[in-house]
């Protein structure tokens, strides 16, 4: 991308599946540098390593910055010469977050509100936060914290557009395939140790992206944002028994355990509601929502009124295309991890 040429990009979270994959997208182009900011030192020792061993001649475009995001200073500190951000910090394991409520509340509200002030500071041109297909109609504390995150998006983005010329827009995908913690890796290792894979409710639906999607869609939202708009990807889904079923299809039928719905989950996902499903636009691939830039005027509204206030429907991984176990086995060998893991059993 044109635009990053000669440019600073940071990281939140950036020694994640998701800052692994833009350095894998980003790193050999004519971007300056690209700044990856975490708490985990050993993660960052082990990321400095794999560059070094797999791109010793770019390598050093990459600088790695201690810190965290409930920590404002460190924010700040990492902040001078940045032009872009993207913003992948959170807490996102939904058991975690349900049993710890606060830390999700830290780093996932507070930990963007101080990423956006320092960047609005700094001047940085564009932000883009990613957030969660679980924020939209939440019903755990994860979704609930990633919730409150797109409001302090939309509420920075309006200072942001106000004071000067940095556009702080967001993402909303549903689950990466093969990202930290995901299922399909846990399915895997259980085939290979002989034992059933687990499922908590098998016509349970998820969106399934891969995680170049994920950064295709991010580099979609900073070629197009205006403030505070709100980009979705239209993805297929699946049932949970469907892809055990293709995940088994690839390594072997060890068979299923039905261990019932886990804290705070959903039988489906919502991308967009039928709220933001008014002032959404098609763009093909992706959807664009609009912030709503009502102001405190409330009066207009409460005497004059609205008629219209939601669309017919939300986009659900209920009523999106639904992949048959064939079709799941090819989108999931779209990942490099499952490709990698069928070429180590086949060998």
């Amino acid at each position: 991308m044109s635009e990053f040429n000669g440019a600073t990009l940071l990281i939140t979270g950036g020694t994640g599946s998701f800052g692994h994959t833009v350095l894998k997208h980003f790193l050999a182009t004519d971007i300056a540098q690209i700044r990856v900011f975490s708490r985990d030192e050993k993660k960052q020792d082990d990321m400095r390593h794999e560059l070094q061993t797999a791109y010793p001649d770019l390598a050093a475009k990459v600088k790695f910055y201690i810190g965290d995001v409930r920590n404002a200073q460190s924010v700040h500190d990492a902040m001078p010469g940045v032009d872009y951000i993207f913003h992948a910090a959170a807490l996102k394991q939904v058991p975690s977050c349900e049993f710890f409520p606060m830390e999700a509340v830290e780093t996932n509200v507070i930990g963007t509100n101080n990423v956006l002030h320092a960047a609005i500071e700094a001047g940085v041109k564009r932000i883009v936060c990613l957030s969660t297909d679980k924020a939209a109609y939440p019903i755990n504390a994860m979704g609930t914290s990633k919730a409150m995150m797109e409001h302090v998006v939309r509420a920075n983005a309006r200072v942001a557009a106000e004071r000067g010329d940095t556009v702080i827009s967001c993402t909303r995908y549903g689950n990466v395939m093969c990202s930290r913690g995901s299922v399909i890796p846990l399915f895997i290792d259980q085939i290979e140790s002989g034992s059933p894979v687990t499922v908590t409710n098998p016509d349970m639906t998820r969106f399934l992206m891969n995680l170049d999607e994920a950064v295709d869609l991010v580099k979609f939202a900073f070629e197009h944002a205006n403030p505070g708009d709100l980009f979705i990807q239209k993805s297929p889904a699946s049932t949970i028994g469907t892809l055990a079923a293709a995940v088994q299809q690839l390594f072997g039928d060890t068979g299923i355990n039905v261990i019932g719905t886990r804290h705070g989950e959903k039988l489906y996902e919502t991308l967009m509601t039928r709220e933001e499903a008014l002032r959404a636009e098609d763009m093909g691939n992706y959807f664009r929502v609009a912030a709503d830039n009502r102001d405190l005027n409330y009066d207009k509204y409460f005497v004059e009124g609205k008629v219209e206030t939601q669309a017919d429907e939300s986009y659900t991984s209920h009523n999106t295309v639904r992949l048959d176990v064939a079709g799941t086995v090819d989108k999931i060998m779209t990942t490099d991890y499952v490709r990698e893991r069928v070429k180590a059993v086949t060998q």
